[in-house]
């Protein structure tokens, strides 16, 4: 079985490694995989592209990530779980789903804010959008 887990280093995003390390470990960890994926959106950062320029940008959005992915790859460390990690930019729920179709990833797992409803209602979430249009079973994590 191959796990996405996408982290934004934030304790909500532990807890969905953590739990994709528990279901590994409930089957053989030899035969299983965890990939985590952080993902920046550079979307809306036109102005800060026309001004430092688009590579200083990357550069920042990949350290950022990079310093998300820390705690999560220093857990798996601790496991025998096969892992690795993925830093993309663009849109966070398409750029995650685009690569759980890509990589052939049997679940995604993601952790949950646990908002209100209105609030995701009005503002949106990107555990909505992923479980709205990813085709493989995605679990949400507490």
């Amino acid at each position: 079985m191959k796990i996405l887990v996408a982290t934004d280093g934030s304790k909500y995003a532990l807890r969905a490694v953590k739990y994709a390390a528990k279901l590994i470990g409930w089957l053989r960890p030899a035969a299983h995989s965890i990939t985590l994926i952080s993902v920046h959106d550079n979307t809306n950062l036109r102005f800060a592209n026309s001004i430092l320029g688009s590579e200083d940008v990357v550069a920042f959005l990949h350290e950022r990530s990079k310093a998300e992915l820390k705690a999560a790859m220093k857990f798996l460390t601790t496991t025998v779980i096969e892992h690795r990690s993925v830093i993309r930019t663009g849109h966070v729920a398409q750029e995650i789903v685009k690569f759980a179709s890509e990589g052939k990833f049997d679940l995604i797992v993601l952790g949950s804010k646990g908002r209100s409803a209105i609030v995701d209602l009005l503002v949106g979430s990107v555990a909505q959008r992923v479980l709205a249009t990813a085709r493989q079973p995605v679990v949400l994590v507490k």
